[in-house]
């Protein structure tokens, strides 16, 4: 079942959901374009995370900008049984914004993915070894970013 948003949430969403505002008080900002006070705003972001409605609500990290410029999407063959195991060990790692599994296929058998950011060449080679070592998995696929053509966030309401 959908939920079901008022206009008035609709619309701090969709401004809480972008570039939060560069001010000191970005809820207040927020709150203020909307017509309601920023207890209303941090309330409903609260709400929905306590809910699990979304996971969490946190900064966008342009990594290519921050100064990672070596990227790398590992696939990896992970029996399913060690998904969660895999799953915490690759999780813990802060060069790793990204993990996830995956439906496979027979023409791609690859069920777990993990993006690997690195500061220098050879930095996301270093950090698959380290992993391949760490959990006894050296099955899987390197597919290095050679140029970023877009990175943005979803848009919900608009």
């Amino acid at each position: 079942m959908a939920i079901q948003f008022s206009e008035t949430e609709e619309r701090i969403l969709a401004l809480a959901g972008g570039d939060l505002p560069d001010t000191e008080q970005p809820f207040k900002t927020i709150a203020d374009a909307v017509g309601v006070d920023e207890d209303t705003v941090i309330g409903l972001i609260r709400d929905l995370k306590e809910r699990r409605i979304i996971r969490r609500f946190g900064a966008t990290l342009r990594h290519q900008k921050a100064g990672y410029g070596h990227n790398a999407m590992v696939a990896w063959r992970v029996p399913e049984e060690r998904s969660e195991e895999v799953g915490a060990l690759f999780s813990a790692r802060p060069e790793i914004s990204h993990c996830y599994v995956r439906r496979t296929y027979p023409e791609w058998t690859y069920n777990f993915y993990t993006m690997i950011h690195g500061e220098r060449p050879g930095q996301t080679d270093e950090v698959v070894a380290e992993l391949e070592k760490a959990v006894g998995i050296d099955d899987h696929c390197t597919l290095k970013s050679l140029k970023e053509l877009k990175k943005t966030s979803m848009v919900y309401f608009k």
